[in-house]
């Protein structure tokens, strides 16, 4: 008689355990990202737009309000305007190419070739390669008097350009740098994206003649829409977030301290994030590179916007 309570009592107890395994364990294992995320994302997010509304600077100890001042000051400041051209112009410059090129390389790693795994591996290597590295070399390629970039050019009776002192110059040198990093991984994220596609479609639409061209246009690209419109979003955030390369390259070209965080002697090639460096971490301003640091992550979010809008518009056009 009294095992049935006790075999009622254990089938409650296991219908518990699974409702709360079943409802439950779902949100305790995205806890930690999500514990991570309000720790090191949504904190100092909150804590910068109060840090914005002050006048907070570590020259001192206090920190006077000033309400909507430090965005109205950055408003009508020509150095924030003129980060914001050179980072469109920078981001622009690189991510156009390096997503076409990424798409082409995707496409021909796509097909069956020898030594298929070691291309493959190899355009890793560019991302693995510490930035600082990377603009280094490139900066001895574009340097004026030994580069390699001006000998080649010599060819064809161009003078000695000076690739960091000009405004034009200097984004094509810095867009190169990025390009180089970016373009293999990205190829391999479209790669990925080729691999899903049905061999069926190819092999028809060589039967019907179709060239490699017209089989990447017609049959490639409709089919990774999707992977197109994620990879442009977040490469478009990433170029709007361009900080190491125009500091390195402002060091390395002679920059040093305050002249490398302002982005050339004409500040020529400073971008939003080096702005907010300057503003913070030279001048001490915390107060006037929250602001700006706010008015960045608005720039960010409409042009990641606009460049979403523009890739749907593009993508109902290819259908």
């Amino acid at each position: 008689m009294t095992s049935l309570p006790l075999a009622v009592s254990r089938r409650r107890r296991r219908g518990v355990r699974h409702t709360l395994d079943m409802r439950v364990s779902p949100y305790a294992y995205v806890a930690p990202f999500f514990l991570l995320f309000c720790a090191f994302g949504l904190f100092p997010l909150i804590y910068t737009a109060w840090v914005s509304l002050h006048e907070w600077t570590l020259l001192s100890d206090e920190h006077a309000f000033v309400g909507l001042d430090n965005f109205s000051t950055l408003l009508a400041d020509g150095y924030f305007w003129n980060a914001t051209f050179n980072t469109l112009s920078i981001g622009v410059l690189s991510t156009v190419p390096q997503l076409l090129l990424a798409i082409w390389l995707g496409h021909l790693l796509n097909r069956r070739l020898r030594l298929q795994t070691l291309f493959r591996i190899s355009l890793l290597l560019p991302n693995v390669t510490s930035v600082v590295a990377v603009v280094v070399i490139f900066s001895q390629l574009f340097g004026r008097d030994f580069g390699m970039i001006n000998w080649v050019l010599s060819w064809f009776g161009a003078g000695s350009i000076d690739w960091a002192a000009g405004t034009a110059t200097s984004h094509i040198a810095l867009s190169t740098m990025i390009m180089w990093r970016w373009t293999g991984y990205n190829a391999l994220i479209f790669l990925a994206a080729m691999q899903a596609v049905p061999r069926e479609l190819y092999e028809a639409a060589t039967i019907d003649g179709a060239s490699n061209f017209t089989q990447l246009r017609k049959i490639t690209i409709p089919m990774i829409r999707p992977t197109i419109i994620f990879v442009v979003i977040v490469s478009t955030i990433g170029a709007m977030q361009i900080i190491a390369e125009p500091l390195l390259f402002g060091a390395s070209t002679g920059g040093a301290g305050g002249g490398a965080a302002s982005g050339g002697p004409d500040r020529q090639f400073q971008t939003l994030a080096l702005f907010v460096y300057e503003q913070g971490f030279t001048k001490f301003d915390f107060g006037y590179a929250s602001a700006a640091s706010w008015l960045m992550f608005l720039v960010v979010v409409v042009v990641a916007g606009i460049n979403y809008l523009l890739s749907r518009r593009v993508k109902g056009g290819l259908t």
